[in-house]
């Protein structure tokens, strides 16, 4: 396990934490723009929501094989994290602004998978820049990252609310300029002092961190919280139009309701990383992961419940079932070896993400005939990354 780090903040380490985590922000934007125009898409192209659901599973998929490539190879511990952010950066607004040019939806699906392979250079990389400068507090330093990733989700459903009027291509070319602001940004940064490049390909360093029982409670407390997230995020909208009686045909506001649902996480992200400098990152990351699960277990027996009642559950399930990420991270990038923790992040969230795509085609499969329960099937996540988790909280 490598050392928690100097007992002493390191130089500039405040405004570097503030420009790593607003680059993330805008460079993961480039991920769910498809979601933020949507009704533009469908019109453009002629097509159904389905297709236009398919390129978020495009970028899903291009993200699965970038982490694994940069996991399998070292790449992510090859080159200076900076670097890889920003070709990675410049590349996806390259992507994504030629995703404004597609005639149709089979070339689309071919621009988005690309952006999600550079995807794959930015969001790990992101967790890597902040455990290269703070390495005494990765917990919050790394609840906010996600805390802003988290914004970016819920994003959509808010400018769907709000009806700005935009056409699509303007919305879509904006997250390209955001990007190439988020790898300029970290460029000018550069890495912090606490993990250099090892300057050496080490195709090995993965394994080596799962021989790691604490990074192997990590990892598997990570693989069951994700089985349950993105699937839950998916499904927002039909939880929240559930939750709200009478009031299923108002779309504006589903959507509205969505994004408070999904927003509301960020919060429980910087809490959480608040709350870990006392009581560590393993108990955090527990108690969020038993509230989430208790959600899914629960949400089908609720739905007689009031509505403002629903509104507020939701939005502590909505807190609870992201803010244990950033800690499982810190987690990681603690246990893994100091020459491959880049990897090791890259393969937990190559799995994870793999993961996610298997949950929300079942949820959504079987919402039809199921309902809310189809959260029942998600409880399983948290119950087998509770099990994962529970020797390292003693």
């Amino acid at each position: 396990m490598i050392s928690p780090g100097p007992s002493k903040p390191l130089p500039n380490q405040r405004p570097a934490l503030i420009i790593i985590v607003m680059a993330q922000f805008f460079g993961t934007s480039l991920w769910f723009t498809p979601n933020a125009v949507m009704p533009g898409l469908m019109a453009s192209w002629g097509v159904g929501p389905a297709e236009v659901a398919r390129l978020t599973g495009a970028v899903q998929l291009g993200f699965i094989l970038g982490t694994l490539i940069f996991a399998i190879s070292g790449l992510a511990d090859r080159w200076r994290a900076s670097r890889i952010f920003l070709v990675c950066a410049l590349a996806g607004a390259v992507t994504n602004g030629l995703f404004v040019l597609s005639p149709g939806a089979g070339a689309g699906l071919i621009w988005r998978f690309l952006t999600g392979l550079c995807l794959a250079g930015i969001y790990p990389i992101g967790m890597k820049l902040v455990a290269s400068w703070a390495p005494e507090k990765k917990g919050l330093a790394l609840g906010w990252l996600v805390g802003m990733l988290t914004l970016g989700t819920a994003f959509p459903h808010l400018m769907r609310g709000l009806s700005t009027g935009w056409n699509w291509q303007p919305v879509v070319l904006s997250s390209s300029v955001l990007a190439v602001v988020a790898g300029l940004m970290v460029a000018r940064l550069g890495d912090g002092p606490s993990l250099p490049a090892s300057g050496h390909f080490n195709w090995g360093g993965v394994v080596r961190s799962f021989r790691s029982p604490r990074f192997r409670a990590a990892a598997l407390g990570y693989f069951g919280h994700m089985w349950e997230l993105y699937a839950v995020w998916a499904l927002a909208p039909l939880l929240v139009a559930a939750s709200l009686p009478g009031k299923d045909g108002d779309p504006a506001l589903i959507s509205l309701a969505s994004f408070l649902f999904i927003a509301s996480g960020a919060v429980g992200c910087v809490l959480g990383g608040m709350v870990s400098r006392r009581i560590g990152s393993a108990r955090v990351a527990f108690i969020a992961l038993s509230v989430s699960g208790l959600m899914c277990l629960l949400w089908p027996w609720l739905g007689s419940a009031p509505a403002w009642l629903s509104m507020l559950l939701l939005m502590v399930w909505g807190m609870a079932v992201i803010a244990d990420s950033p800690q499982f991270s810190a987690l990681a990038a603690e246990s893994a070896p100091s020459e491959s923790v880049g990897s090791s992040l890259a393969i937990m969230n190559s799995v994870g993400f793999l993961l996610t795509v298997f949950a929300i085609e079942l949820t959504a499969r079987l919402w039809l005939s199921l309902g809310t329960g189809v959260t029942w099937l998600l409880v399983i996540g948290p119950v087998l990354g509770l099990m994962a988790l529970r020797p390292v909280c003693r």
